[in-house]
């Protein structure tokens, strides 16, 4: 049985990549302009159809777990006003 890629092993950070911004693995395609699609309601399978035919769906799938997370581990420090 194959397993499947968890969503960690799809998003790397390199350094020599768009200046370490996070891009899908084995590509230069950042996780940032895979979400703007997805912000404009475009569909999974149309950004891998018609946007980057390099991505599986579960690429896309993983961008958002992955901005999903930035989400989730952020610390807010709220001051008094």
């Amino acid at each position: 049985m194959v397993s499947k890629k968890t969503y960690k092993e799809r998003i790397v950070i390199d350094p020599e990549i768009h200046f370490g911004k996070p891009c899908v693995a084995g590509t230069r395609i950042p996780v940032e302009n895979v979400l703007e699609l997805v912000q404009e309601n475009i569909p999974f399978s149309e950004i891998v159809e018609k946007y980057y035919p390099d991505l599986e769906i579960e690429d896309v799938k993983a961008c958002v777990r992955y901005a999903t997370d930035l989400v989730c581990s952020e610390e807010i420090h709220v001051g008094k006003t």
